[in-house]
């Protein structure tokens, strides 16, 4: 019998180490690596048959000889999902969609596979719940479940040639963490069986043509369970997240061979299931009957559509020698170096200051637009004067004070007109060339010229 060959893995960043050690030398996270049992090396035949990479019978060709037709797709019966997925499911796509537990994974895609079961041969796969589980919540849900095929087993080898003999179309692995390949001997779960298993269900679906999604942990910090090479095998990685007292849910993707990465999908968990929200601005710009000092509207801009969200934030006299700076769905190290710029180009000092911000609606904005009206809401909650209820802002701010422009600036002001703001103040390369009806335009190219409009 051959030797048994074990490596030591990462499974934050991938790196590959010869023993076990506490530290990753490369990612340099800690207790991250784990063993991974490297399996044999198979004869020929059998490495076509089960490899990842290539295709038997593979040919060179030119680029120019490639066909590039439109890639084919159908819907998911959920225009959000579509969204994020980039128009549609592509056949012989792996899709991997994680999330926090009861964020609502099983949810939706139970909901997507009884709708597309009754116009597609549909297999729905569960390895954590039983059968009874499901149709529990299908029958809660009041979904149409007498076309969905339904098969409770953690066998990658055994789902595999179940779904040979059913020929569906569309598949879902409920999750990838408790699949386990024969050849491996460590335990479902462990490094070596995720990278080992979603590489065989990831081969069986482009070899077949089949829809693969995979549901998928996150760990304790929000990121994907399991070894890194888990992102990079399939075609695309979403993550659904929502805080658990909030009835929405934001669905957005990480990676997309097919699309736009970064768009974001906003769904409302109710009674009936998951429900998508298709003018997402108005739910997060559900403001009080009166305005209040530091509240002020901004323009983000998600994925291929703007995204109207308040921004709130409270200064207070600091008990303390420290003052604290801390940010809810922004960037808190961009808060204090806006803050460092406000006090050398506004005079504006807080070195005795508490500043708290927070995005309404638990959004988390990582684009730099955010930054003028951050710091506009940080001034009227210091000089505890309300800023105009119609009032919006965008625009990144610099180290030296100067307000740069963003992409997408007219789309961004002609999404505030429609939701009924008169006014905006936005960095002067972005003042479109032609007048926008209903919104008076203020272009600002410096931080002082933003704060003496208002």
């Amino acid at each position: 019998m051959a030797k048994r060959k074990t490596a030591y893995v990462c499974s934050d960043c991938g790196a590959e180490y010869p023993r076990w050690q506490g530290q990753c030398n490369d990612c340099n996270a800690w207790n991250t690596i784990t063993e991974f049992v490297v399996s044999p090396a198979r004869s020929q035949p059998e490495r076509n048959l089960r490899g990842y990479a290539g295709q038997t019978g593979a040919k060179i060709e030119t680029l120019n000889s490639i066909d590039i037709a439109e890639l084919p797709r159908f819907t998911s019966s959920f225009k959000e999902l579509d969204r994020v997925l980039g128009g549609g499911i592509v056949p012989g796509s792996a899709i991997l969609i994680g999330g926090s537990p009861g964020a609502g994974k099983s949810t939706l895609l139970l909901q997507v596979m009884c709708q597309l079961a009754t116009e597609r041969n549909a297999l729905y796969v569960t390895g954590e719940e039983s059968l009874q589980q499901v149709a529990m919540r299908a029958q809660r849900l009041n979904l149409p479940n007498d076309k969905l095929n339904m098969l409770a087993e953690t066998s990658v080898e055994t789902i595999c040639e179940l779904a040979l003999s059913l020929k569906p179309q569309i598949m879902v692995i409920d999750s990838i963490q408790v699949m386990h390949v024969a050849d491996v001997q460590s335990a479902p779960g462990s490094v070596s069986q995720v990278r080992e298993s979603a590489a065989y269900l990831t081969r069986f679906a482009k070899q077949n043509h089949i829809a693969m999604l995979l549901v998928g942990h996150v760990t304790k910090d929000g990121s994907l369970a399991g070894p890194k090479v888990l992102e990079h095998c399939i075609d695309c990685s979403m993550m659904l997240e929502g805080e658990s007292d909030s009835r929405y849910r934001t669905l957005r993707s990480q990676k997309n061979r097919f699309g736009a990465v970064n768009e974001l999908g906003v769904f409302g968990m109710t009674e009936r299931g998951l429900k998508e929200v298709n003018n997402p601005s108005a739910i997060f710009l559900s403001r009080g009957e009166e305005q209040s000092p530091g509240s002020i509207v901004m323009v983000v801009w998600e994925g291929t559509r703007p995204l109207l969200v308040e921004i709130q934030a409270l200064v207070d006299y600091s008990q303390t020698a420290n003052p604290r700076r801390v940010a809810v769905g922004l960037e808190q190290n961009r808060m204090a170096m806006l803050l460092a710029v406000l006090h050398r180009h506004g005079d504006v000092q807080m070195n005795d200051q508490d500043v708290f911000a927070n995005v309404v609606g638990g959004v988390k904005v990582t684009e730099t637009s955010a930054d003028l009206a951050l710091l506009l809401s940080i001034v009227s909650s210091f000089r505890n004067k309300t800023l105009d209820a119609q009032l919006i802002a965008f625009g990144e701010v610099g180290l030296a004070g100067e307000i740069r422009p963003v992409p997408n600036g007219s789309e961004r002001i002609s999404e505030a007109a429609k939701h009924g703001f008169k006014r905006a103040i936005v960095p002067k390369a972005n003042v479109p060339k032609q007048k926008v009806n209903g919104i008076e335009i203020i272009g600002v190219a410096r931080l002082s010229e933003a704060l003496e409009v208002l």
